[in-house]
């Protein structure tokens, strides 16, 4: 899948403390890993690719929570995490993708599951499509280790006897919302997921997970059981998870959108997501935005461009989070300039990283705050609290793109 070149690996802080927030103050371990970008295929559009996983996130939730027969695409995504993950005693290592849109935790795809003593076959078969790829196996309770600080007795892990589109790795290794494993598993209605056994097993606190990304690729930490401080230049700001569907589903939040001090998304329902590489927005909204910043679409990249004039005429395009403003600057709408050969783009073009979801706003999903997003603010998931919560960094307001 990936012939990918490696952006960065990042060697995770072992502890972090907690600001006054609903957090407790104790040390919560952390789980290395590598960030990659896919190296361009000659028909790789980004702008398509999260388009399409938007569009398959968007039709998840007709039938269920997480219908077999439906999802959204992760294996192609431009921008992918991989953590190495032991499973069994003695462990074997996978290589494991790193999804908050998804909460299956599998392995099997290239390195076969190993039974060990710890192993334990539920019985139950699973499976789920990830659109442009796919595994169905059986189901077993085993050890998982995420890293020293981090081991999971009777973690739910399948085993695929049969997948599709997870070439280079062994799998994924779910972190998003419990609901997402509904109607995956046979015989059950849900599965906990990695973050769930971590509190119930009191490895962990609170059933959070903090985010942080640089921009440019250049650093990033994942933290379970809290966040880290030292990245933050702010308190973290929280806003309660949406009750809007489809939104719902998944890390989902209400925020509007607003360009130079004019509306261009009213108060709406999105999610937060670091599947996605790119910020989507609305078909109404994203034509205000392409009108007002002057750019015209790349059919190569799929992405807006804009003259450096242009550039230097973009005004902030702020997020109205739970009453709190985080704005992007004009070098924060911008993919990163050392970065776009890797999209086919020319070195030398300017390409805004705000992209249209490809339906209007009212379908309940108006908008992704993807890992663009992301790479600006620190993020923190908290499921124990059901809420959302981001920060200002270093990074908020860095020239580095």
């Amino acid at each position: 899948m990936f012939s990918s070149k490696v952006l960065l690996s990042i060697v995770l802080i072992a502890l972090s403390t907690v600001d006054a927030s609903p957090l407790r103050r104790e040390a919560a371990p952390t789980l290395s890993f590598t960030a990659r970008m896919n190296a361009r295929a000659s028909n790789l559009n980004i702008a398509a690719i999260d388009m399409a996983r938007a569009q398959a996130m968007l039709h998840a939730s007709t039938t269920s929570k997480r219908a077999s027969s439906s999802s959204f695409s992760i294996t192609n995504a431009v921008v992918c995490y991989t953590a190495q993950v032991g499973v069994g005693s003695p462990a074997t290592q996978y290589t494991l993708l790193i999804d908050t849109g998804s909460s299956n935790t599998w392995v099997g795809a290239r390195t076969a599951y190993k039974v060990t003593s710890t192993s334990v076959d539920t019985g139950h078969t699973v499976a789920v499509n990830y659109g442009s790829g796919s595994f169905s196996g059986e189901e077993y309770l085993d050890t998982v280790i995420l890293s020293s600080d981090l081991v999971i007795k009777q973690q739910s892990v399948g085993s695929a006897t049969k997948s599709q589109g997870f070439n280079d790795v062994d799998g994924i290794l779910g972190v998003g919302p419990t609901d997402l494993t509904q109607g995956t598993v046979s015989g059950v209605g849900s599965v906990p997921t990695v973050t769930d056994n971590l509190y119930s097993q009191d490895i962990i606190g609170t059933e959070v997970l903090g985010v942080y990304f640089a921009p440019g690729g250049s650093a990033g930490e994942l933290t379970f059981g809290g966040f880290d401080s030292s990245k933050t230049t702010s308190s973290v700001n929280y806003v309660p998870l949406t009750t809007t569907s489809p939104a719902s589903t998944y890390w989902g939040i209400d925020q509007s959108i607003t360009y130079g001090g004019s509306t261009i998304l009213s108060t709406t329902a999105g999610i937060v997501d670091t599947g996605t590489t790119l910020i989507l927005i609305a078909s109404d909204a994203f034509d205000k935005y392409q009108s007002a910043t002057g750019g015209t679409l790349d059919s190569t990249t799929g992405l807006l461009m804009i003259t450096s004039e242009q550039y230097d005429n973009l005004q902030t395009l702020n997020f109205n989070i739970g009453g709190t403003s985080y704005g992007l600057t004009a070098n924060g709408q911008i993919w990163p300039r050392s970065l776009n050969s890797d999209i086919g783009g020319s070195s030398n073009s300017i390409y805004l990283i705000v992209s249209n979801i490809g339906f209007d706003s009212g379908s309940g999903l108006d908008f992704i705050n993807g890992y663009s997003f992301l790479q600006r603010f620190y993020s923190v998931f908290d499921t124990s609290n059901q809420q959302v919560g981001f920060a200002t960094t270093s990074s908020t307001s860095a020239d580095s793109n």
